[in-house]
């Protein structure tokens, strides 16, 4: 079935919302995106049914126990990864942070620690202090001034035989371009050094396989990929039994839950799931997906359908934008390079400051982002950390060409 963005959308409540006969236009997607019905169901059915804790000797608590394992299960085929190499928490900020605390007794003086100058600070934040903890130094990668992306070339000047952590994001939550996370893994596994990979910008527009990129670690959060507010952390199963974790003593010897301390959000991750199979189900309507395929395969097939629209997108705001006398954009532009971006869209026009345009943009109900959205470091490198960042705007399955043009024209007459 070619793809209907219209049936797409009467899924999603939030996307019938107005404001003074205005239709709301949801762009930042890239700082949280909006839910389909089916997920606040399966919060609703939670909070309404069984609010109980796991583990118990009756009907409510073994359904909330299944859940769990479902829910483990489905993050599991999102990402090409075991259910036991799993972890849940609140964001991937929080899951950082709690491998951080680990993996700082695996550091010592001496030791590099490789970040790049493209992250979000979730990326960067827990890493340094890590690093400033231990008495470790932190080495950066820069970016590529033509693609915006991590600079590989620079990443192997960085990544040396002192490297013990190389933590990089898949794709960039201000430039919106897609990294070459596979060839710096490469150069961290030569090293011995650990990778953990911030997937946050890159879940909600295309499939991740673990296992296939070998990457050590790697963290994203639901409510990114049109569910609730849950970070996910995947670990390589022997680090995650061997690794120091902080939890209440006994958990200490049960993978996963020696790295999920207290009692997980049993509705966020019915609601995890519920977006995860939301997203299947794309692969069977328009991705050909066989209806008894496993969920895994009805992923794989929805991805093409998803990354199709979302280029589109992306390939007429950016062309739009550029149109525009005194805009410019700061990441990938040229039309045929729009695989190697996700439609995150970050730019500036003459004359305005980021806030200023975000407020015009706001008084038309257009959402969008201004300032640096925590990727202090990128903003910092473009030298505009003291003229307001960037203003951003991010497109994803369930938006529209004409939504794109009525943000281009916001932005012209701004």
């Amino acid at each position: 079935m070619p793809y209907d963005v219209q049936a797409v959308r009467a899924q999603f409540p939030a996307l019938k919302e107005t404001v003074d006969g205005k239709p709301v236009i949801y762009f930042d997607n890239p700082a949280g995106t909006q839910v389909p019905q089916k997920v606040i169901d399966a919060v609703t059915d939670v909070l309404m049914h069984y609010n109980v804790n796991t583990e118990a000797p009756n009907t409510a608590s073994r359904r909330s126990t299944q859940l769990a394992r479902d829910a483990r299960q489905g993050a599991a085929d999102l990402l090409g990864a075991d259910p036991d190499e799993i972890a849940f928490g609140n964001n991937m900020t929080s899951m950082a942070v709690l491998l951080s605390r680990s993996l700082v007794h695996e550091i010592k003086t001496g030791d590099e620690i490789v970040v790049s100058h493209m992250e979000h600070d979730a990326n960067v934040g827990p890493w340094v202090l890590m690093a400033e903890e231990a008495g470790a130094t932190v080495r950066w990668i820069d970016i590529d001034p033509d693609t915006y992306a991590i600079d590989v070339e620079n990443a192997k000047e960085k990544i040396n035989a002192n490297t013990k952590v190389v933590a990089v994001s898949y794709a960039g939550n201000g430039t919106g371009s897609i990294n070459d996370i596979a060839s710096i893994i490469d150069l961290a596994k030569k090293q011995g050094a650990w990778t953990f990979i911030d997937a946050v910008q890159y879940a909600p527009h295309g499939l991740i396989d673990v296992k296939a990129l070998d990457c050590d670690f790697l963290s994203c959060s639901a409510y990114k990929f049109y569910g609730t507010h849950v970070g996910i952390l995947y670990g390589k199963r022997d680090l995650m039994e061997s690794l120091r974790a902080y939890t209440v003593r006994p958990s200490l010897k049960k993978l996963p839950s020696r790295w999920e301390p207290g009692t997980k959000n049993y509705e966020g991750l019915a609601g995890m799931l519920a977006a995860i199979d939301y997203l299947a189900e794309l692969g069977v309507t328009y991705g050909g997906a066989s209806p008894g395929a496993d969920r895994r395969e009805k992923l794989k097939s929805a991805w093409p359908v998803i990354i199709d629209h979302e280029q589109q997108l992306a390939g007429r705001l950016v062309a739009g934008l550029q149109s525009i006398p005194g805009v410019k954009v700061y990441g990938i532009t040229e039309p045929d390079d729009m695989n190697k971006r996700v439609a995150t869209v970050s730019f500036r026009k003459d004359g305005l400051t980021p806030l200023q345009l975000g407020e015009a943009l706001g008084t038309e109900e257009i959402h969008c982002r201004c300032g640096d959205y925590l990727a202090v470091a990128l903003i910092d490198r473009l030298g505009l950390k003291d003229t307001g960042g960037l203003t951003r705007l991010g497109p994803v399955h369930y938006n529209t060409f004409e939504e794109v043009d009525r943000a281009i024209e916001v932005v012209e007459r701004a």
